[in-house]
């Protein structure tokens, strides 16, 4: 005797095992709350089993409904190949996307892709995952991401690493602080002000000491943060001065932020796409992969990469 569900039922209850709630869920699939509710009721009664534990609070999947939701996954993700493969990346039911990216990338470069690549792909659902340098690294590495945004993973025997331009870190500063009039800056003319460095954790911190070693020019650190955004926001706030990656940097226009290139050592760094070695991207994720190949920093190359594919 045939099952009496279908599609829908099955993406509904995809939906609802990765969000972990029904009212998102049913959001996400464009459909009312007692719509999706009875979805799940539908596939549950032809499979005469339960697989939600639910009140009027929480949910929860059942031992059974776990082991059903990652076959359903790989079931609907097998489903979204198929179509982009047929029809194109437009054709497909929703195909999903996990890039995992450094926080410097994200802020300020990423959004401008990520919203061009979705004006022409909009079915598609992109999770970020950002993270540190070595975060990044492990979760490609583990499958947990189809790729990531990078600085680090070029030595790594299980990880291709492509570059796709290389960064020089320059001195963040307010546009009334005295600095910001500079057209560059020595290490030196940072001393007797307020520095606000990333903490000895972060990748980019690693690559300025490295630069730095013996070397009499440090900085005088009052302030230390954990990501480059944090400690861009204490710039903001008139806390001091910072030096970061170029591309954690707001377009000149920014009302408040200014940057000034930093020269006596030149810190720079080569952002990459990694992902791991012999793993063949889904057609939705090879899309994206190769608008960020095409890409260079500067403001406007999206659309312009986008319209090549």
């Amino acid at each position: 005797m045939p099952l009496n569900f279908d599609l829908h039922d099955l993406q509904a209850f995809s939906a609802v095992a990765e969000i972990k709630s029904f009212k998102r869920a049913a959001e996400m699939i464009n459909i009312s709350q007692p719509a999706f509710s009875r979805r799940i009721e539908k596939l549950e009664l032809a499979l005469g089993v339960k697989l939600i534990d639910r009140d009027t609070r929480n949910m929860e999947l059942t031992t059974i409904g776990r082991d059903f939701a990652k076959k359903t996954k790989q079931l609907l993700d097998g489903l979204d190949e198929a179509l982009l493969g047929i029809q194109g990346v437009g054709g497909a039911r929703m195909g999903e996307i996990t890039i995992a990216c450094v926080p410097s990338a994200v802020y300020y470069f990423l959004p401008q892709v990520l919203r061009s690549y979705h004006e022409i792909f909009p079915k598609i659902r992109i999770k970020v995952h950002d993270a540190s340098a070595n975060e990044v690294l492990s979760v490609v590495a583990n499958g947990e991401a189809d790729f990531g945004v990078n600085f680090v993973g070029s030595d790594e025997s299980n990880i291709e690493f492509k570059t796709i331009f290389e960064e020089r870190f320059v001195v963040a500063c307010k546009k009334d602080h005295p600095l910001s009039k500079k057209k560059k800056l020595s290490w030196s003319d940072l001393a007797g002000y307020d520095f606000i460095s990333v903490s000895k954790s972060s990748g980019n911190r690693m690559l300025i000491d490295l630069a730095l070693a013996g070397k009499s020019q440090s900085p005088n650190i009052i302030y230390e943060a954990q990501h480059v955004t944090t400690s861009l926001g204490l710039v903001e706030a008139g806390m001091g001065i910072a030096v970061v990656p170029s591309l954690a940097m707001p377009n000149k226009d920014h009302p408040v932020l200014a940057s000034i290139p930093l020269v006596d050592p030149v810190v720079s760094r080569k952002i990459g796409l990694i992902k791991k070695r012999g793993r063949s991207l889904i057609p939705a994720a090879e899309k994206l992969y190769e608008l960020l190949s095409a890409l260079t920093p500067e403001e406007g190359k999206a659309k312009k990469a986008i319209s090549r594919l």
